[in-house]
């Protein structure tokens, strides 16, 4: 069994979101909640003979319940969670030659699992969260048990269907039959439950007169801002703020098109005499980000909209939802789940979406074509967040070069105040302002502890002041 700590970092490091400790002595079913929550979540490892204040009271001598807690994923947990085990040799606080029981318990992508009482629960931080309806309801979509898009639309009638638009999309796939019969004979996007015919929300998404009568929240706004960053209150620096509503054909169509009139096109001079425009992102990728937004954001959120956030350096697209099935941030160039199989479905035939599973990765591949960092995925409580970067990102702003003297030639020469480290800190910071503390730490080998408190030295003699944020902000060397 893989193991990535140590005995000694399972007693002594903060229990995290994937890793606990438990006494011999815990009750199977409270064992068995910590294991639901880790096979809900991403997994994890559960070390059995360490309390929690990291003294190690060990396994031996504890035979019966031993065989109690190993048959806890398959006796209390529905449906059985699939857990490796493994006995470490280690001396317990005693003193004495004792065993640790580590459980690595394995994500169950597939199922919503639960106890003999029906009750859920996932690993949130270093706790197990019982799940309430609607939470579970969410987990259950995303492992794609269930699907949002299928579940039916209160009060919605076939009034609130555009048939316009069901016939133009039925001529375009060649069904020949009447509008109707298609709803009802496909998809189950019209169907009958408790013996009443009932509209499902991906019907009202793609063929609604107006979806946003049902999901308010169910569309796009586009937030433009003057910098690299979002500032707040009398600093908010937003230059541009649309809202894009109606299906998600419109939703796609009108921010793609707006979208468009906001991406830079410099003009350079090409090697064969002609003038080129080269787009500050490629074209596929901006659009692939905002499809895969608008196709693969999780509908039984209604809280929030999907917002694309433009800055002079980047674009990100943050849409509701957690990475859905056994998609994760580490696996997404080549793993493909839908959250919403049948809106995916009908973009394809749309031409929005080529072949399922390959636009993230070939994101990745156009970006590296044009010289520009790779993608970055996030998701962060209940929002994934897709981001692209052009030439500029990392690069200090006009507005922050201004601030920065040019008078910095002779400097280390002229302070007697500083130590040698301290002088090849400053020295470092005027060959590139934008080097982080880890960088300059790599570069001295020194210790990033030791870096950080010189920097703060400096910084209280008034010979350097940070620009912006620790991670994208710029070092200023002050004339002195």
């Amino acid at each position: 069994m893989y193991l990535p700590y140590t005995i000694e970092e399972l007693r002594d490091k903060t229990e995290v979101q994937i890793m606990d400790r438990k006494s011999v002595r815990i009750d199977p079913k409270d064992l068995a909640r910590t294991i639901i929550a880790f096979a809900n979540a991403d997994g994890g490892w559960i070390a059995i003979g360490i309390e929690d204040n990291g003294d190690i009271t060990g396994v031996d001598n504890y035979d019966k319940q031993v065989n109690e807690l190993l048959l806890a994923p398959v006796n209390l947990c529905i449906p059985s969670v699939i857990v490796e085990t493994e006995f470490i040799d280690h001396l317990d606080s005693k003193g004495n030659q004792n065993h640790v029981l580590v459980m690595r318990v394995h994500q169950n992508s597939k199922n919503v699992v639960t106890n003999s009482a029906d009750e859920a629960f996932v690993r949130i931080g270093d706790k197990s969260k019982k799940l309430d309806f609607n939470d579970r309801l969410q987990l259950t979509y995303a492992k794609g048990e269930r699907y949002y898009e299928d579940a039916p639309v209160v009060n919605a009638t076939l009034d609130d269907i555009d048939f316009d638009f069901v016939n133009e999309y039925i001529k375009k796939i060649g069904y020949h039959k009447s509008s109707l019969e298609y709803l009802k004979e496909n998809n189950d996007f019209v169907y009958i439950f408790n013996d009443k015919e009932v509209i499902s929300s991906a019907c009202i998404l793609l063929f609604g007169n107006n979806p946003q009568k049902f999901f308010p929240r169910a569309r796009v706004r586009f937030i433009k801002f003057d910098g690299k960053e979002a500032l707040p209150g009398r600093e908010m620096n937003v230059i541009k703020d649309e809202i894009f509503n109606g299906k998600i054909i419109d939703m796609i169509n009108n921010s793609i098109n707006y979208i468009k009139t906001q991406i830079k096109e410099p003009t350079f001079l090409g090697e064969d005499g002609l003038f080129k425009k080269v787009p500050e992102y490629p074209e596929f990728c901006w659009k692939e980000i905002i499809v895969n937004a608008i196709g693969h954001r999780d509908y039984g959120i209604k809280g929030t909209d999907i917002q694309i956030k433009m800055f002079d350096d980047h674009l990100t697209v943050e849409s509701p939802g957690i990475f859905a099935g056994t998609v994760k941030d580490t696996n997404l160039r080549n793993n493909h789940f839908s959250r919403n199989p049948k809106i995916m479905e009908f973009l394809k035939v749309f031409d929005f979406v080529k072949e399922f599973g390959e636009g993230v990765d070939r994101m990745y591949k156009e970006m590296e074509s044009a010289n520009l960092p790779e993608p970055e995925y996030k998701q962060r409580d209940s929002m994934v967040y897709a981001t692209i970067k052009n030439k500029d990102y990392g690069s200090i702003s006009a507005n922050d070069k201004s601030k920065i003297t040019d008078n910095v030639t002779e400097v280390t020469d002229n302070i007697t105040e500083v130590t040698k480290l301290q002088k090849d800190i400053i020295s470092l910071i005027k060959n590139n302002p934008s080097i982080t503390n880890a960088d300059i730490a790599k570069e001295l080998n020194t210790a990033r502890e030791t870096i950080t408190r010189n920097i703060s030295k400096l910084k209280s003699l008034g010979i350097l002041e940070r620009v912006g944020s620790d991670r994208k902000g710029s070092w200023i060397i002050k004339n002195k």
